[in-house]
């Protein structure tokens, strides 16, 4: 039997040694790459890597500063700071963020459109880790509804923060105006604030900001894996805003305020020795507390579409024609330029015919022969138009300009009105047209181009008052810093000097006093006991073919928007000025019945909180003036008061 041998096969034996220096070069060289990149991010990106780590655990919150407080001139408080809680998200904290905006919209009552506030913040430029506020000023129940489910919201939080208060509701609402959250355009401008900051938007909120905001704080905290506040690592201390003391009488303000209640219109009353704004009411007004918390849509469409425009500032946005207010201009740029003397007569028999048309005195059987005096205290229409005539109506310009009309008053308050005060040469430029002299006349009687503002006329109401010294407007007395101390004032500020004579002035005062204290004078109701004020009645046509309207129709019975504008210029005490008002009620048809009652409770009130003070010798003497009697005129004809003008 044969034997099997194995045959030996000589198959050589791989080495080793290269797949093991192969295998090292490779362990090595991924170290190697491993170490690099470690020695990059811990060593070369460690400040960046060390800001993102802690960015994840750390979030900086800026803390906003409690706005100044703004106080009336007694130093009553108008407006304050109070807590208010809002709630904020952070997006990228919440693991399924359209569950998160679903609970929370159901815990705010669905008044609060999350997504929409994120996706705006969005489009806004939101940096990352950024919280987004969703809603401010949370009722109690809300609040206790997101504490209670914190758990169920990862990435909300609840924030205190300071809400600004107005104590009084709509009291100067138009003045003090409001804020609301930073927008776009105004982080732009004002490159210090951020996202969800609060800024003054309107009035002296908006004007006065810079003193008002004060330098918010911070806090750096610490914030677990879904973002809810675990402790507070450190806080930067706020600085809290100036405060504004204002001209302002709270007691006068209310006054006015509840005189004007349920009429559109404007009162601004005014200190004739320095143009301080003792009182500013624009009718009817809007809430600013509305603004505070974020305007809500249905409530912004309500205020826009709401046909008596709130939002409007009558007091230096609306503009009318003066009406009979303008005659006091008429006589004084009269006897200032020698066409008119204390004893120019005319002869009103119910109109004039000029340019072949007859232009109507507001009495239709006509004054008879009257003088000047008696032309202003019976609001003489016919007497007017001739004095317009003679005086043109680039001399009647020159004179509305030197007393302020058609030129801003320098109020500081946003978009204010210049009016218009006509002449040729503005006829021209406006209209590419020349001035008919008949066009003169509806100017003399405070109609046709002519329109002003409410505070203009108080401005032309305190010249008349002071002597011919026309003061810019001003409403904030000072601020205070933080010490209590005054950190800044407003002195007077004179704008215009105007040289009228003495005697033209007593004159004319003295006729305004027989508006509302003489027999057939048109402005009664203004009177009060002890105290002499001086008026003048104006009434502000608004459908000039009235007629052809509601032919046959008694005023009272018009429709309401066409009846006419009724103002009252006023101020008192005559021996020594300390208050001056104009008083609009718009279609409230003549100044004596409609206005003359407001500006009579504004100033019983007035003079209730500052007696009048004793007359000066030099007013004293000007008083003394003579001045045409009236009684023959008036005696004829005593229900002229009953039709005043």
């Amino acid at each position: 039997m044969a034997k099997f041998h194995a045959k030996r096969q000589n198959r050589p034996v791989p080495k080793l040694e290269p797949r093991i220096a192969i295998l090292t070069a490779a362990i090595i060289t991924v170290l190697g790459l491993v170490s690099v990149r470690l020695y990059y991010l811990q060593v070369m990106q460690h400040h960046q890597m060390s800001e993102l780590a802690d960015r994840n655990r750390i979030r900086l919150h800026r803390v906003p500063a409690p706005r100044g407080l703004v106080f009336d001139l007694r130093h009553r408080p108008l407006v304050d700071t109070q807590p208010t809680f809002d709630a904020e998200i952070v997006p990228e904290d919440s693991p399924n963020l359209s569950e998160t905006i679903e609970r929370l919209e159901g815990y705010l009552g669905g008044d609060d459109h999350v997504a929409d506030k994120i996706a705006a913040a969005d489009e806004e430029g939101r940096p990352p880790y950024e919280p987004v506020l969703v809603a401010e000023r949370l009722d109690w129940p809300k609040v206790v509804a997101l504490e209670a489910h914190q758990l169920e919201l990862p990435g909300v939080s609840l924030e205190i923060t300071p809400g600004r208060h107005y104590l009084y509701g709509r009291l100067a609402a138009h003045l003090l105006g409001y804020v609301g959250e930073v927008s776009r355009e105004d982080l732009i401008k004002q490159t210090a604030y951020h996202m969800g900051d609060e800024i003054g938007k309107f009035g002296l909120e908006r004007g006065w900001e810079p003193f008002l905001r004060g330098q918010p704080g911070g806090q750096e905290v610490e914030v677990d894996a879904v973002g809810r506040r675990l402790r507070v690592l450190r806080e930067m201390p706020d600085t809290p805003g100036e405060s504004v003391v204002l001209t302002i009488d709270l007691d006068l303000q209310q006054t006015a305020e509840q005189a004007l209640q349920g009429k559109n219109g404007a009162l601004v009353a005014l200190d004739p020795n320095n143009g301080d704004i003792l009182a500013m009411v624009s009718y009817p007004a809007f809430d600013p507390d509305v603004f505070g918390a974020g305007v809500k849509s249905a409530d912004w469409r309500a205020l826009m579409s709401n046909a008596d425009h709130p939002l409007q500032n009558r007091v230096i946005q609306g503009t009318y024609p003066p009406g009979s207010t303008f005659k006091v201009l008429d006589s004084i740029a009269g006897l200032q330029e020698g066409t008119l003397n204390e004893d120019t007569v005319y002869t009103c028999g119910g109109g004039i015919w000029f340019g072949g048309r007859e232009y109507h005195c507001w009495r239709k059987h006509g004054h008879g022969s009257i003088a000047l005096h008696n032309a202003i205290v019976r609001s003489c229409d016919v007497y007017f138009y001739n004095v317009g005539q003679h005086l043109g109506v680039d001399r009647l310009a020159h004179w509305g300009n030197l007393f302020g009309f058609g030129n801003k008053t320098g109020v500081d308050l946003d978009n204010e009105k210049a009016g218009v005060m006509p002449s040729s040469a503005w006829k021209q430029k406006r209209y590419h047209e020349r001035w008919y002299a008949a066009e003169t006349l509806s100017v003399a009687i405070g109609q046709g181009y002519v329109a002003v503002t409410p505070l203009q006329l108080a401005q032309f109401a305190a010249m008349i008052a002071n002597g011919g010294i026309r003061y810019r407007p001003q409403f904030v007395k000072e601020v205070e810093g933080l010490d209590g101390g005054v950190a800044r004032s407003y002195p007077p500020i004179v704008e215009q000097r105007v040289d009228i004579g003495p005697e033209n002035l007593a004159f004319v005062r003295n006729a305004m006093a027989d508006v509302v204290n003489g027999a057939g004078g048109t402005a009664h109701k203004a009177q009060l006991p002890g105290i002499t004020v001086c008026a003048k009645t104006g009434t502000a046509q608004v459908v000039g073919n009235k007629g052809s309207l509601v032919a046959g129709e008694d005023e009272d019975k018009m429709p309401e928007k066409y009846r006419d504008h009724a103002w009252l210029i006023a101020f008192a005490p005559k021996e020594h000025p300390q208050i001056a008002i104009a008083c609009l009620v718009e279609h409230g048809g003549h100044g004596g019945a409609a206005s003359a009652p407001i500006v009579h409770a504004v100033m019983q009130r007035f003079f209730e909180l500052h007696p009048p003070a004793p007359p000066t010798p030099e007013l004293t003497e000007d008083d003394e003036t003579p001045r045409p009697a009236i009684a023959h005129v008036l005696e004829d004809d005593p229900t002229d008061a009953v039709e005043e003008r």
